[in-house]
């Protein structure tokens, strides 16, 4: 398979550094993978070689990056079973336990959804990246859910374009401690890492921190917990739960986010990706896809 040329342009905005711009717009790719397209001399602004991965981009600017030929993943496929919602030639619809890493990372080297994945279709290649076959998007670890992923390269930047142009619907369910200051809402708080605890995200300022929008709207009130309904309509890593928690109500068994002593005994966060609306590759109407709250989660209802 030859080479592929993708041509981005930065619009508008402030100005941006490269690094930041390449990871938002080439999400399928690590930040190291990045910066070796720069090194290797992949990377053009305006039709001259990236000068470093931190230099600034302005509005207006086009960026061009030949991403390297694509190799088939070298990942042991692994017989993990799969609860699918729908699945045809180019697409796949899974429903993701808690608990499932979505692709491979330090410390989590094999058990992933992408290991299952290539399990289930004998004939997915290394898009994507060679450790991320197919990832259209990720959801954390202990969130539980809807997510897509793609069969063969053009389905998958079909998927992406649409997280990148925000034109897909995507609704969670949480349970919050306490109450969001009011029933129905919209978070516009920039995000980014934690200067001070790297594996954290954090609410920053808009110069250190990515746009981050959160919508919500409350579907039950308990006398210490709200159920609410989070619309997000950015993808930033732990998103809502940084949002929920930045409104003072954290979700609950949230370590990372939430109370110290949590006020339900769980061995997860109450976070579930329930909706999906996309256009999958192949079809002239979006669809929409649901999962109902696993055991776990409504046991905890039950009990409220």
């Amino acid at each position: 398979m030859s080479e592929e040329i993708r041509t981005l342009e930065f619009e508008d905005g402030d100005p941006l550094r490269l690094d930041h711009f390449l990871t938002e717009e080439l999400s399928e790719y690590s930040r190291s993978r990045l910066q070796s397209f720069i090194k290797d001399g992949r990377v053009r602004v305006d039709g001259e070689p990236a000068k470093k991965f931190g230099q600034t981009l302005v509005p207006g600017q086009m960026i061009t990056v030949v991403l390297p030929e694509i190799h088939e993943s070298k990942l042991i496929p692994e017989k993990i079973p799969l609860d699918i919602i729908y699945e045809d030639d180019q697409s796949i619809v899974i429903n993701k336990p808690a608990g499932m890493v979505v692709h491979p990372a330090a410390g989590h080297e094999t058990g992933t959804l992408v290991h299952a994945v290539l399990a289930h279709c004998d004939d997915l290649k290394g898009f994507g990246g060679e450790i991320r076959p197919g990832v259209v998007h990720r959801l954390d670890r202990d969130t539980s859910g809807i997510i897509v992923m793609a069969k063969n390269e053009k389905a998958h930047i079909f998927l992406q374009e649409q997280f990148k142009s925000r034109s897909i619907n995507k609704r969670y369910l949480a349970l919050v401690d306490g109450a969001p200051p009011t029933p129905t809402g919209r978070v516009e708080a920039p995000i980014g890492r934690d200067p001070l605890h790297r594996q954290q995200m954090a609410i920053l300022t808009p110069d250190k921190g990515r746009e981050a929008i959160t919508e919500y709207l409350t579907r039950k009130s308990y006398p210490k917990h709200t159920l609410i309904e989070a619309h997000p309509l950015t993808g930033r890593t732990h998103q809502i739960r940084v949002h929920m928690a930045f409104l003072k109500c954290p979700i609950v068994g949230d370590v990372l986010y939430g109370r110290r002593k949590q006020s339900i005994e769980l061995s997860r966060h109450f976070l579930h990706a329930y909706r999906l609306t996309i256009l999958l590759p192949g079809h002239t109407d979006p669809m929409t896809f649901e999962a109902p709250l696993p055991d776990e989660l409504q046991a905890v209802l039950d009990s409220l």
